[in-house]
């Protein structure tokens, strides 16, 4: 079920876009990975750019995404290699 839930979740994270190349963000490679345990998911995401002032705002769609799938009730997104990954990885994932 979990692989089910996984491809799930890529499916409802690639409607969103880099609003700067309007190209999905798993098919620029920006999400690294995703892993379902029970009812949550997990997101690594990777901006394409140390400074990318719009991870916050793919992050939030990518979260909202996530939860938008049937079976998913909690999603952790953690973004990687940016230079405001901490701050980033708190405000998304505030309770």
């Amino acid at each position: 079920m979990s692989e089910e839930l996984q491809n799930q979740v890529k499916d409802a994270v690639s409607k969103v876009l880099d609003p700067h190349m309007g190209v999905s963000i798993t098919e620029m490679g920006i999400v690294q990975n995703i892993e379902i345990d029970g009812d949550a998911a997990k997101i690594v995401l990777k901006p394409t750019n140390p400074g990318c002032m719009s991870v916050a705002r793919m992050a939030a769609d990518a979260k909202d995404q996530a939860l938008s799938v049937d079976g998913i009730e909690s999603v952790e997104i953690i973004v990687e290699g940016h230079m405001m990954a901490d701050s980033i990885n708190e405000m998304i994932n505030k309770k």
